[in-house]
């Protein structure tokens, strides 16, 4: 299986959110090779959602699994917190009063 860089994934993804009409935004630049990708969901409500990649031992699969939710401002902690753990992680922030994230469709998990 070809792995795609860090960037590239993120380029791709950032092109399918504007396709759709979600506005979304490169908060943390990470590793372009290697970085880990968190996604912020903003409702612009208030409310938050973040997202993580995690891998699946029993399937082997990818999967994105919340981090967070609640309160913006709770939830820019744990992304901050993240942030402070990890300085090659990559942070979108995805804002949509619908609540679309794109995470779940193909190519993207």
């Amino acid at each position: 299986m070809i792995q795609l860089t860090a960037e590239f994934w993120v380029q791709a993804y950032l092109t399918r959110l504007r396709l759709q009409g979600i506005p979304a935004f490169v908060v943390a630049h990470g590793d372009d090779t290697a970085g880990t990708v968190l996604v912020k969901l903003n409702t612009l409500d208030g409310q938050a959602i973040a997202f993580q990649r995690s891998y699946d031992l029993m399937s082997g699969e990818r999967q994105w699994i919340e981090l967070a939710s609640g309160d913006e401002p709770e939830v820019d902690v744990s992304v901050r917190k993240q942030r402070d753990f990890d300085r090659d992680l990559w942070v979108i922030e995805v804002e949509d009063r619908q609540g679309r994230h794109l995470l779940g469709e193909p190519g993207l998990e």
